[in-house]
């Protein structure tokens, strides 16, 4: 007996040499399709107007030569022999009559299985390069920043249910029970679900600035002791230049649970004085400190409101008090402004007699 006639596990060697030349002449010839897709067809796609063709050689080369590699192999193990089982007692019990091999009905599984997942991967790619190509362009000449924050998640989550789809196919037609492994994945899901919790919650408060826009980065805020410039919205968390120019990275669910107070969008500052004179001040001055206030407010209608409230409305302990309510401007700068008004108010009082009250007390000695 030649060795090519020689027979392992119920297969010649000539047999189990013809199933390997199957698979390497399979290898070769999808090597050479990749070469020619590579410097024919693409060459060709190139040269024509639309970049859908592009899309589709490029994305699904890779795939088609592993599924003609596949292919060919499963024609090629078809070509052999397989030894056939016993049938035990618990295969009778099943019912099961006919003999079979476990090993064909292993390598069967298999390549069911491979061949469902190389579907998906194709479709994965194919999918995400269409949504990169023409999906991505249009999200970046809308105003809204939305669609930009949202595409990423979408690609993936996309991606996602392809393939987790194309496990639960392939495994099914492995033979494998997908409703004991879904509710498997059930159980396990519950349980992730549970211990990220906190994630899940930052990532609906990210959902919700995007949407409600409480917001926008480069505007001031507060929330909580926390006073800065947005700096970055992200879909966990938002980073926050504070005062001290301190970046501070605050969680998105702490913007669900507390009030967020944004200051960038007042319309006006509100600025309240309550300015104390002496208490030996007359009728006459008080009405005059009055109505020097608002002159100030008249003289400086470039930044500020016309509106505004000036009114004598306490007896202090050591002073007459007069409130000075005053609007400054959106577009003024606040700081400057406050110090130019209250100066103001320094020098005209000064000017009409006006003293401002300081704690006296007064002492008067027995003789």
């Amino acid at each position: 007996m030649s060795f090519w006639n020689k027979i392992y596990y119920g297969n010649t060697v000539l047999d189990y040499a013809i199933c390997l030349g199957i698979i390497l002449g399979a290898i070769i010839a999808a090597k050479i399709l990749y070469f020619v897709s590579k410097h024919v067809i693409k060459a060709f796609t190139s040269r024509t107007k639309t970049k859908l063709d592009d899309i589709i050689i490029d994305q699904v080369e890779e795939p088609v030569i592993f599924g003609i590699i596949l292919s060919a192999a499963v024609y090629a193990f078809s070509t052999l022999n397989y030894s056939v089982s016993k049938l035990t007692a618990e295969d009778i019990e099943a019912g099961i009559t006919i003999p079979y091999s476990h090993t064909k009905n292993f390598i069967d599984a298999t390549f069911g299985f491979l061949i469902v997942i190389n579907v998906a991967w194709l479709i994965a790619r194919l999918v995400d390069a269409l949504i990169v190509e023409y999906v991505t362009p249009l999200t970046r000449k809308t105003a809204t920043d939305l669609d930009n924050q949202v595409l990423p998640l979408v690609r993936k989550g996309v991606k996602l249910l392809i393939w987790v789809l194309g496990i639960i196919v392939g495994l099914d037609n492995a033979g494998f029970d997908v409703g004991a492994v879904l509710a498997g994945l059930g159980i396990g899901g519950l349980a992730f679900a549970l211990a990220a919790q906190d994630t899940v919650k930052n990532f609906f408060g990210g959902i919700m600035i995007l949407v409600d826009k409480p917001f926008k980065v480069g505007e001031r805020i507060r929330v909580g002791a926390i006073d800065g410039t947005v700096k970055e919205i992200g879909i966990r968390s938002t980073r926050v230049q504070n005062q001290e120019g301190r970046l501070v990275t605050i969680p998105n669910s702490k913007f669900s649970d507390d009030a967020v107070e944004n200051i960038a969008q007042e319309p006006t500052r509100k600025v309240v004085q309550n300015l104390g004179i002496v208490s030996s001040t007359p009728p006459e001055k008080i009405k005059r400190a009055i109505e020097v206030l608002r002159s100030i407010v008249e003289k400086n209608s470039d930044k500020l409101e016309s509106s505004s409230e000036i009114a004598f409305n306490t007896f202090g302990v050591y002073s007459l008090n007069i409130l000075f309510v005053y609007f400054i401007k959106k577009e003024a700068n606040i700081p400057d402004t406050q110090t130019e008004i209250h100066i103001q108010v320094i020098e005209e009082f000064s000017k009409n007699g006006i003293e401002f009250a300081y704690p006296t007390q007064t002492v008067i000695a027995a003789k």
